[in-house]
């Protein structure tokens, strides 16, 4: 197995990270991308992934690209999948157990086999509830525990409970850290390919969250420092990733427009249209990514 998944990468690219940002159903663009990369065998030596990102890196690298696509369409209206009465009666809005369990493991099977042999790092982004930090989970290091890892990475507050795992509280690394471009800079990649789903110019405005709902978490200090100061974190972290971009020291693909899919979406055109646009955004910028990519 795991000689035939060499066989299929162009190491030419082992240099690159490739680091997806979240947004719940808006990831559908980042699948869409990741269609089109796949199409050309275009594949990264390692891919840092956040929410809905790390779920898009996962089948990214278990060589099923549709798979993301495939789950949000058929099972979006499905009550296992979303559901807001669920949420008011204490439960989470998305089914966690439901996607992390059923859906790998029986209904739209995830090729663990494939993924684990798969020689490309893979790093999950996760935020530890009590001190606030990222933390950034090889696969290679979670063997059997990543699906675990993948549902801490794509827990909400507020929508979802945290995932106990080693003595941790985890929720969603885009609590602490939205796009690892800084990770990938430390770790030494000479390349990063970006992937966005806000258009260029977006800025996330402050929480305006009653403080009711945050003294749910009042024995998690960091993760409350995290939800107050997010968006200063991650405006500037967009900050950071314009200059990189202004001087060719990173290549991001991110929609020209708003979404029509939203974080939270039902209306499967609008996912299909999302997904679409990802591809179109993809291959619009082939040319200059291979270009960068081969400098």
């Amino acid at each position: 197995m795991a000689k035939d998944i060499l066989s299929t990468f162009d190491f030419r690219l082992e240099e690159a990270a490739l680091i997806l940002e979240g947004g719940g159903l808006r990831g559908t663009f980042t699948s869409g991308v990741l269609r089109r990369f796949v199409d050309e065998k275009l594949y990264f030596a390692c891919v840092i992934g956040v929410s809905m990102g790390a779920c898009n890196a996962a089948n990214y690298l278990s060589l099923q690209p549709e798979r993301n696509r495939i789950v949000n369409t058929r099972y979006v209206r499905d009550r296992r999948y979303l559901s807001y009465l669920r949420l008011f009666t204490g439960g989470d809005l998305f089914g966690m157990n439901f996607i992390f369990r059923d859906l790998p493991e029986k209904l739209v099977p995830f090729d663990t086999k494939t993924f684990l042999a798969n020689p490309a790092r893979c790093l999950t982004t996760v935020t530890d509830c009590v001190t606030g930090k990222a933390l950034y989970y090889e696969k290679s290091e979670l063997g059997g525990d990543y699906l675990t890892v993948l549902k801490a990475s794509s827990s909400l507050p507020f929508i979802a409970k945290p995932v106990e795992y080693k003595g941790r509280y985890l929720m969603d690394g885009g609590l602490s850290d939205s796009v690892p471009v800084r990770r990938a800079l430390e770790d030494g990649w000479k390349k990063r390919v970006i992937i966005l789903t806000r258009p260029a110019g977006y800025r996330k405005k402050p929480s305006k969250l009653p403080g009711i709902l945050l003294r749910g978490y009042r024995g998690f200090p960091g993760l409350l420092k995290n939800l107050k100061e997010r968006h200063l974190h991650y405006n500037e972290t967009l900050d950071y990733i314009e200059e990189l971009e202004s001087r060719g020291e990173i290549f991001v693909i991110r929609p020209a427009e708003d979404l029509p899919a939203g974080r939270v979406e039902r209306d499967t055109a609008k996912i299909y249209l999302t997904y679409d646009s990802g591809y179109a955004a993809a291959d619009a910028a082939f040319e200059k990514l291979l270009a960068y990519l081969h400098a």
